[in-house]
């Protein structure tokens, strides 16, 4: 270095990825398959079909007490990717992909906060799945980071997402039913408006039964 110049950080954006990993971690192992689609529309149990380790982005919520939280109707929306930790979720995939493991937090819904934290690890598979209705926002970091797999957006009929969300929700009492049938008919009346916006982040439309064959015909060739 010459006399008089200051040594400086390199900037961020001139980084070849999002993260700074140690040398040779960079490569992944395992890919990714981002799931979304409106809750109710069968995500879950295409997950439980498959058989592949899944990571649950709900439990990337964050606390019901955070102040940064946004409201819609006098509630908190937790339809708002702004009540999501999109950072602390791209960072777990990250891990996944790349060592196989990673710690992730169990989130329990009726409370509103994280109650514990888990280590999950990929035993090896070529490709997870990573499932939850704020996937969509992960897409383009995935692709840029080379982790993705594939992004899919599942759908059923309007009315049909309905009530399997709302029979959900009830049997595993997330909150007042009344509060749920309330948040159920909104989320029915917004619905096209948010396919709308899920495929506009990258992600494919499909139904539940082309997604899971997609799923298996990608793991026979892997």
């Amino acid at each position: 270095m010459a006399d008089g110049e200051s040594a400086t950080a390199p900037d961020a954006g001139d980084q070849p990825g999002l993260f700074d990993l140690p040398s040779g971690t960079r490569r992944a192992t395992t890919r990714i398959v981002l799931l979304t689609g409106p809750s109710g529309s069968g995500k879950t149990s295409l997950t439980r079909r498959v058989g592949l380790p899944v990571v649950a982005l709900d439990d990337f919520y964050l606390d019901g007490d955070h102040p940064d939280l946004p409201r819609r109707y006098g509630i908190v929306d937790w339809d708002d990717p702004r009540s999501w930790d999109r950072a602390g979720a791209l960072a777990a995939l990250l891990s996944l992909a790349r060592t196989g493991r990673a710690e992730v937090p169990l989130y329990d819904i009726p409370t509103n906060r994280r109650t514990a934290t888990t280590t999950l690890d990929t035993g090896g598979a070529p490709v997870i799945i990573a499932e939850g209705i704020f996937a969509a926002e992960l897409v383009a970091d995935c692709r840029e980071e080379d982790i993705l797999a594939d992004a899919l957006c599942v759908w059923r009929p309007r009315m049909q997402t309905f009530w399997f969300r709302l029979m959900r929700d009830l049997g595993e009492a997330r909150k007042p039913p009344l509060t749920l049938v309330r948040r159920g008919l909104t989320l029915a009346r917004h619905e096209p408006a948010m396919i709308a916006d899920l495929t506009a982040k990258g992600t494919r439309l499909v139904r539940v039964e082309e997604a899971e064959r997609d799923i298996r015909q990608m793991l026979a060739a892997s």
